[in-house]
């Protein structure tokens, strides 16, 4: 993430917020040749622990069998921001961005934590559809179920440090900042981008 201290003032609380509403990330860890694995992975925060779930044959599942240092990177609204919309000189291309890592210690839960893991984690995102009935995994044939249950396995990670990138123009002049969040609104480069301008017309409390 960017080190600029401008775009790093977010507090604990709001990022680990951030994480929790999106509930979706990278998950990256070592391998015992120092090389990065990665997997893209829903998520439930439960006070101090990440929650999740793996495949059983995910190459990190077989890592996770003894407790590593794991690090969660979890993206927001992104977008490229083009030099000619702050109106003044002197400005070059950059991406303005919102991102968040958890950094930790993860592992594998006992099997039996994975009906839990499973039901709470489809929970969280089923009642966000409300009204639609929550679906919850007794709608499954017991036969089913227990085959896939056989072919992934519950892990977490013990959350020990929380860090943020809200990189939103905030140290650029008011003006300079709107004409930009303008242009990122209707660019088309980037992903969430009326999400991204809107931050960049009301900067969160602490940027």
């Amino acid at each position: 993430m960017h080190p600029n201290p401008s775009y790093r003032q977010t507090p604990r609380q709001t990022n680990l917020d951030f994480a929790r509403d999106t509930g979706f990330g990278i998950l990256a860890l070592s391998d015992d040749a120092g090389l990065p694995l990665m997997s893209h992975i829903p998520f439930l925060i439960d006070g101090d622990e990440v929650l999740f779930h793996l495949v059983r044959a995910n190459p990190i599942a077989a890592r996770l069998k003894q407790p590593r240092p794991a690090r969660f990177a979890i993206s927001g609204p992104h977008g490229y921001v083009s030099p000619d919309w702050y109106g003044i000189d002197d400005q070059v291309p950059t991406w303005n961005y919102v991102a968040v890592h958890l950094t930790g210690t993860a592992d594998l839960l006992p099997d039996d934590r994975l009906r839990d893991v499973l039901d709470r984690l489809s929970d969280r995102f089923e009642t966000a559809l409300a009204p639609k009935p929550v679906w919850t995994s007794d709608k499954m044939p017991d036969q089913a179920l227990t085959r896939m249950m056989r072919m992934i396995v519950p892990a977490r990670m013990r959350i020990e440090d929380v860090s943020g990138t809200w990189k939103l123009a905030q140290n650029k002049p008011e003006a300079a900042r709107l004409g930009a969040a303008d242009g990122v609104e209707t660019s088309g480069i980037g992903t969430g981008l009326a999400g991204l301008a809107a931050l960049m017309r009301d900067l969160p409390p602490d940027q």
